[in-house]
């Protein structure tokens, strides 16, 4: 394993030379991408690539999100200090560890139970308390602590789940990658009263969302 100094200056890096040079422009964004060890969300036999410019996999089929992409969500979703904030596709946890650094609680969900309990225990060591991670079928958002300012969707669907267009509160956003299997846009969508407007930003390529809403 690298010494913490040389993750920190990986880290500080990737920052610069993977997410600033490509137009993030929010100051907690990148404070958030700076501050998210992010080799502890890796796994060991892939600690080297740890903030190398591209996903990793995590095992289950799954993977780590590209730095650019968890930053470029992260932004489009813009969170605000006291959002309470879904994730759905908790992974390695990575993703709701950014967002934890920038929102008052932070809910992720996730299908495959190891995933979910090796992420939690990532979390907790980390010192992320108000990020409860939950085993479930995130397709369905998590009614039980809905509804929420900010939702996150970490997986491809084929059509944003109306499920999670109902759990946002009057003002809330929704992020999600929308498409086939292998190529998807990434979706904007926010809700004034029961109207909802949606803008398409860029293509992306994400595992599939799994569940009744997601792919089958």
């Amino acid at each position: 394993m690298m010494p913490e100094d040389e993750f920190s200056l990986a880290r500080k890096r990737m920052v610069e030379q993977q997410i600033f040079a490509r137009g993030i422009r929010d100051p907690r964004v990148l404070a958030a991408m700076g501050s998210v060890q992010r080799h502890c969300f890796i796994l060991p036999e892939n600690l080297p690539w740890a903030y190398s410019d591209g996903a990793q996999p995590i095992g289950h089929g799954q993977t780590i999100s590209q730095p650019y992409i968890v930053a470029l969500m992260t932004e489009l979703l813009a969170v605000q200090p006291a959002n309470r904030v879904l994730e759905i596709g908790t992974g390695s946890g990575y993703q709701a560890a950014v967002l934890g650094e920038l929102a008052a609680e932070v809910h992720t969900a996730e299908l495959i139970p190891e995933l979910a309990r090796q992420a939690g225990k990532t979390l907790a060591a980390l010192g992320y308390a108000h990020v409860h991670v939950h085993t479930g079928d995130g397709s369905r958002g998590w009614p039980e602590a809905a509804p929420f300012d900010r939702i996150l969707v970490a997986a491809a669907a084929p059509e944003a789940p109306h499920a999670l267009l109902d759990q946002l509160v009057e003002g809330g956003r929704l992020i999600v990658p929308v498409g086939s299997r292998r190529v998807q846009r990434l979706e904007v969508w926010e809700r004034t009263g029961q109207e909802y407007t949606c803008r398409s930003e860029t293509d992306v390529c994400f595992v599939p969302l799994r569940g009744q809403f997601g792919w089958k």
